[in-house]
Parts: C-alpha cells; structure tokens; sequence
C-alpha cells in the first residue's frame, strides 16, 4: 500500500493545474482502495488490479473494476497510475496507459522520492516527451499529455519485454514477479530440502511462477497433486508454462491467507512474501504460516523458507506442536513444522 502522502500529491496536481476533465472517462491503474478514489467522479471511474487482495477490496467498495487479465484499456481522458515497484513493469504499464489514452489524454503518476520518482517521470517523459512536475510531502507528481510525438515505437518494446519470457536458469517469468528474472536462492534451497518420499495431496501459498511446485512435481513420485495459490494474476500464465507437461496440479487466483481450504493438504511448501507493498512487514509471512496451519491435515507437515532475521519461531511455536530449522545457509534458514495445532 502506499503513504497518503502520495495520495495527497496527486490530489494537489489534479486540483492546482485542473487536470481532471469535466466530462470522459477516468482510468486508475494499480488502484488501491484509498480514500483517494472517493474525491474522483465514481460514474466515471474504472479501476484495475491484478492483485487479488485489492482487486476484490475495490470491488467490494463498489468500484467499476476491470477483469485481473485486462492489459487492453478503453480511451480515458484521464489515466492515474501508482507505478508498481519493478522498472521494466512500470514502463510496461505507462506504455500501455499512453498507448490507449486519446490524442490530449492526461496520463499522471505520483511516487515517493525515496521510491524513485525522478526515475518514473523520466520513463514518462520518453514515451511522451514532455513531462510536468510537482514536488510536495516529499513526493512527486508527474504527467503528460499525449500528443502526436508521443513514441509508439518504445512503447511497443516496453510492452513486449513485459510477456513471460523464459530466463537464463530456464524459468518462465516476467518483470514484476518475485525474483523475476532468476530462480530465488531461498526457494532453490528449500526446494533441494524437500524429500523425495514426501507424498499425498500438497500446495504451495504464495507460488508466484510455480518454481517450487514444478520441483515437488518433479522430483517427488508420491505426491498425487498440488494446489498453487497465487495472489498476483500476472503470475498465473508463468505458472503454466513452468508446469507444462504436469497434469496433476491446480492453480488459484487467491489469497492464500483468506481463500485457503480448512484440513485439506498433506503438505504444504512456501517461500512466503514479507513486505506489503513497499513496506517490509514480516506479519504477512505470520499469516501465511497461520493459514497453513489452517490449511492442513492434522498430521500435515509445512517446509518453509524465510530470511533468517524474520521472526517466525513464535507464530511457528502457537501454530505447530512441533518444528525444526533444518538449514541455514546463505541467510535463509529452512524450517519444517508439523502437526498444526487445532483450536478448541
């Protein structure tokens, strides 16, 4: 989520060089159910995200939200966009934003400076040439208006640098992504750590381009299925193609600390996230391993990676009656727990 500073920013842009349109469309991209989008015209208002969490938080606020895999937009008079964290997917989606907008469509984004805003505004400024600026709350707002010179060609190589495209280490996957571009260390060690004579129905929470259930898969010959729960839908075609040639696995659109089953999995790998946006927060990682605990059977076993200074043990110790750190090596430590505690 973002600092209400960066709303604030934004707010003061549109409202100082009246660059919201009496009449047409208005687009937000990467939106997040602040209370920004209220002061915006709601009948005219269309949002998108691909992350289940906000996805649905919009929807549930009663915003017009575009389907997770929508890529292609309508002409907005105006685009806001909250750049996402990755380069190559920011300049992706301002391509794709200036792209759809129409001649003299505003398209605008705001950023901590901390973040990289002067970086984002110059990504703007060469697709469309000509950027405006304001600097305040130590953030900065930046747009442009498209106009003729706007550069088509680089938008297209933008854009089809953000397909899933297979890395170096022959791993599907696209900007954006956790560890987009190499197979995570963590997760290749958690990975080598996993028997081969684990077995029955397993899943894998947070599984990002599939990486970890495509070993399971692999090396594994007792496993009967897995289930991937993804929040991320940009995520989900990586999964498919990493998985090719698997038949015995399911992929979720889902969050995986609300929209997991009770009871269901003998087993359960995760390298889980531990940042909310931008901001570190290892309580996203607690709740994982409480949804898992949730989530398994009741002699089930979790196979966990994590950063070693995270502090798991605690929410391990309420959670499992029994778990081990297994490895530590390179500042991950690989930790199995067993046997999920049930409430009375």
């Amino acid at each position: 989520m973002f600092d209400p500073v960066v709303f604030d920013t934004l707010s003061l842009a549109l409202d100082e060089h009246d660059l919201m349109p009496a009449s047409g469309a208005v687009l937000c991209l990467r939106a997040e159910p602040a209370p920004f989008l209220l002061t915006l015209p709601k009948d005219r208002l269309t949002c998108h995200n691909s992350f289940k969490p906000d996805h649905d938080a919009l929807k549930s606020a009663g915003f017009d939200v575009l389907p997770p895999e929508t890529e292609d937009f309508a002409p907005a008079a105006l685009t806001i966009i909250l750049p996402p964290r990755q380069r190559d997917e920011m300049r992706a989606l301002f391509a794709r934003a200036l792209r759809d907008a129409p001649m003299g469509g505003v398209v605008i984004a705001s950023l901590p400076n901390t973040l990289g805003a002067k970086t984002g505004e110059k990504i703007l400024a060469e697709l469309a040439g000509v950027t405006q600026a304001l600097s305040k709350h130590k953030c900065r707002a930046f747009w442009a208006v498209k106009t003729e010179g706007w550069n088509a060609q680089l938008a297209e190589e933008w854009i089809a640098f953000d397909a899933p495209q297979e890395t170096e280490d022959g791993l599907w996957s696209r900007p954006g992504l956790f560890s987009w571009d190499r197979i995570d260390a963590g997760s290749e060690l958690l990975a080598d750590s996993v028997p081969e004579w684990i077995r029955g129905r397993g899943a894998d929470f947070g599984a990002g381009q599939g990486f970890l259930a495509r070993e399971v898969l692999s090396n594994c010959p007792h496993v009967e299925s897995m289930e991937l729960y993804e929040a991320e839908f940009r995520a989900l075609a990586c999964q498919r193609l990493n998985l090719e040639g698997h038949d015995n696995w399911t992929q979720h659109w889902a969050d995986a600390t609300h929209d997991a089953p009770k009871a269901e999995y003998d087993f359960i790998v995760m390298n889980p996230p531990f940042h909310t946006g931008r901001a570190d927060a290892a309580s996203l990682g607690q709740n994982f391993i409480r949804a898992a605990a949730d989530a398994l059977k009741t002699g089930g076993t979790l196979w966990l990676v994590a950063n070693r200074h995270l502090p798991y043990e605690t929410v391990l110790s309420e959670c499992f009656k029994a778990h081990e750190m297994l490895e530590d090596d390179g500042g991950y430590k690989i930790i199995r727990a067993e046997k999920p505690k049930r409430k009375r």
